[in-house]
């Protein structure tokens, strides 16, 4: 005798539902593990090693795929190219996720977490943290400023969206700013450790290195996001939009690359590219992956206007500049060695990423793709497009893709 039972429909789980969750499960597991027992209970960190897979991936790759907000924000509301308004909100979304995983990265990474706000009373006026800290505070405040309209238009207060929609362009030139001081500070961050980081990173301008590879990542990160939303939503891909965003990417990683290899010649440091062993290596990869290689797909338009086309150029890009995040703030670093107790690069180190510090950050990102689908399901998060599809359509080639029940 068979049983058939139904769940109810608002109890269905699609199978990428179900994966974001039980990854969110085990993260949550682990941090719990991590306060009751301390951070020691979870992770290979020591005072020898006190910079790892945590801050590498959660804090400066969280950071830097949270560009394109102020990308888009200041290309709409100050430049007023509006043919651009379809990214917006998806865009500014995705930053404010970006900046919470941030945060709650941080309160499992931080020795003592409850006292993550002490830095508000207690200011050290010497310490970039402290700019850096200020920053991802406010920047997550005008992040919601921002995106609010989109909440109470979901919820049919018009009004008010309205209102704060109509007194939004001080909120954005503030957020202009301040995503330009954090993404550039987490550079002046590292400029501390001019004998722990090796030259083939460190140099005095590294905030000017961070800002300009970040507008190439959010530019990448807009089309990544757009392209997976538009299949997993099934909606149209706004394919003419980002042709013209892809245009730009071999202008920006251009400029990165002649600003970071006329810093190694002037620093006369030109000799590290092929003699520095492991460094010469990760330093090419970064470079090859992220930089020349997008620079020659998307200087190519067929590569530009193809969806595929778009996904893949934006993925390489993005693990090519991920890849020189991992690389000035783990990779390129000094560390004692447990056995000599001299600093090398890559040597005998007593770290390695565990398991829980891996789970906890892959958990925490589940979230955040989470938060985005739930968004975009309950919020009028593509609105924008909605609005403008019947114009642009016919003209400009969207890509239209097959909604369920469509014949």
């Amino acid at each position: 005798m068979k049983l058939n039972i139904t769940l109810p429909k608002y109890l269905r789980i699609g199978l990428l539902p179900s994966i974001l969750l039980a990854l969110m499960g085990i993260a949550f597991v682990v941090a719990m593990m991590r306060y009751a027992f301390g951070i020691g209970a979870i992770s290979d960190l020591s005072y020898a090693y006190p910079w790892g897979f945590w801050i590498s991936f959660d804090l400066f790759t969280g950071v830097v795929i949270s560009s394109g907000g102020f990308l888009m924000a200041g290309t709409v509301y100050i430049l007023r190219i509006k043919e651009f308004e379809p990214l917006l909100r998806p865009s500014v979304l995705t930053a404010f996720l970006g900046y919470m995983m941030v945060a709650i990265a941080l309160l499992v990474d931080l020795g003592q977490p409850l006292r993550i706000w002490y830095m508000m009373i207690h200011w050290n006026g010497t310490s970039v943290l402290l700019e850096i800290g200020i920053c991802v505070m406010l920047y997550l405040t005008v992040l919601a400023i921002e995106f609010a309209p989109v909440v109470l238009e979901g919820v049919k207060l018009q009004k008010w969206a309205h209102l704060i929609h109509k007194f939004i362009m001080p909120f954005v030139i503030l957020g202009v700013v301040l995503s330009t001081l954090h993404q550039s500070s987490l550079g002046s961050l590292l400029l501390i450790q001019p004998t722990k980081l090796h030259p083939l990173w460190w140099t005095s301008i590294l905030p000017i290195l961070f800002f300009t590879s970040a507008i190439s990542v959010g530019i990448s990160m807009i089309i990544l996001e757009s392209s997976l939303s538009s299949r997993y939503f099934q909606r149209g891909l706004e394919t003419h939009l980002l042709a013209k965003l892809a245009k730009a990417l071999p202008i920006t990683l251009g400029v990165y690359l002649v600003i970071k290899f006329v810093d190694l010649a002037v620093a006369g440091d030109l000799h590290y590219l092929f003699t520095s062993g492991i460094m010469s290596v990760l330093f090419w990869a970064e470079i090859v992956i992220g930089v020349i290689t997008p620079m020659i797909w998307f200087s190519i338009k067929k590569n530009r206007e193809s969806a595929s086309g778009l996904l893949t150029g934006a993925v390489i890009t993005l693990l090519g500049l991920i890849l020189n995040r991992f690389n000035v703030s783990w990779f390129g670093v000094k560390h004692p060695d447990p056995l000599t107790y001299i600093p090398t690069f890559m040597g005998n180190v007593d770290y390695f990423p565990t398991f829980p510090e891996v789970a906890v950050s892959i958990g925490i990102f589940s979230a955040g793709i989470m938060a985005f689908g739930l968004a975009a399901k309950y919020f009028p998060v593509f609105e924008a497009e909605h609005e403008t599809e019947e114009a642009h359509q016919p003209a400009h080639g969207f890509q239209s893709v097959p909604t369920p029940g469509d014949d």
